[in-house]
């Protein structure tokens, strides 16, 4: 597989923008003052998988996994950053739950 020059935003610039794009969705009911979501802990933020769009509470140490950078990266690319939806990962559920055990067995 070739490895193709992107004209896209560094990683971490990236990540900065997905934080900010998370923490930003809180003008509605159910929110702290803040923005931040009444029902996602410190260290935790929300995203919408599958077909259904169904809402998962994720560690922020997710961030660091090359396999979730990977579905950032195609997250970006599939819906970009502006979308009424939130953070909206390409792919199937069991495939986040996958990921999220994994990153807490590694971490225990």
């Amino acid at each position: 597989m070739a490895i193709r020059k992107s004209n896209k935003l560094p990683q971490s610039a990236v990540i900065k923008q997905i934080l900010k794009r998370c923490s930003s969705l809180g003008k509605k009911s159910g929110y702290y003052v803040d923005g931040l979501p009444l029902d996602v802990p410190k260290g935790h933020f929300a995203v919408y998988v599958g077909e259904s769009r169904a809402r998962y509470i994720v560690p922020i140490s997710l961030l660091s996994h090359p396999e979730f950078q990977s579905l950032l990266q195609r997250a970006e690319e599939e819906f970009g950053f502006y979308h009424k939806m939130g953070l909206t990962i390409p792919c199937e559920e069991v495939v986040l739950q996958s990921l999220t055990s994994m990153a807490i067995r590694g971490k225990a």
